[in-house]
């Protein structure tokens, strides 16, 4: 739903960590000049920043993009960041990780971070869709594995209150984190194992036997 604080934050923080992000040609990251070391053409411009992290553009096919990182900078990256438009369904961009084997075999799918506007999103969710089409805030908590609730400085507590519990009715596995700034560990953004097949079946089996305690 809002992205852009939180993708500058990751990479212009130094963090030691090689971070490779994948902007659609719609994103609104405004990647400080001086941070830039240099520029590649092909099927996005691929700008090289001085604390090691690369920034995408994608002008084509996200596969495409993928191959290309891969294949030209292998081993020059820990973790690839895909920032998507606010408008953006959250499936087929987890769905091209498994059904494409190209991708599937270089990279594996880490995890789904919404970052949450507590101001405006209220409105986003309450928005009317036509008969058929889902509302893509909605969607977008849906498919989180982590929720990041930010500006939370510009709204009271009761409305944050509000906004936490209308979150937890779409999405209550996803793990909650507010801030400011977009301004959060890159230990809680990254590294998440949300696909991890054999995390998830010790949740799941948490979760129901939480619900339904064995008796022995």
């Amino acid at each position: 739903m809002e992205q852009t604080t939180l993708l500058n934050h990751i990479l212009t923080a130094h963090h030691g960590k090689k971070i490779a992000a994948i902007e659609n040609e719609y994103g609104e990251v405004d990647i400080d000049g001086s941070l830039v070391a240099a520029k590649t053409a092909g099927a996005g411009e691929i700008m090289m920043l001085n604390n090691g992290c690369l920034c995408c553009t994608v002008r084509g096919d996200l596969v495409r993009m993928i191959s290309e990182l891969v294949s030209k900078k292998k081993g020059k990256f820990d973790h690839i960041v895909i920032e998507t438009t606010g408008l953006a369904n959250p499936a087929p961009i987890i769905q091209t990780f498994y059904s494409v084997e190209q991708v599937f075999d270089e990279v594996k799918l880490d995890g789904v971070v919404t970052l949450v506007d507590a101001k405006h999103a209220p409105l986003h969710l309450d928005e009317v869709k036509p008969k058929g089409i889902v509302n893509e805030a909605v969607e977008q908590i849906a498919y989180a594995d982590r929720v990041i609730v930010n500006k939370t400085d510009l709204v009271g507590e009761q409305e944050i209150a509000s906004l936490v519990q209308r979150i937890k009715k779409i999405n209550n596995m996803a793990n909650m984190k507010r801030t400011q700034y977009g301004k959060v560990d890159l230990d809680y953004a990254l590294g998440i194992g949300g696909f991890d097949l054999e995390r998830l079946f010790c949740i799941l089996f948490q979760r129901f036997y939480s619900l339904n305690p064995l008796n022995f």
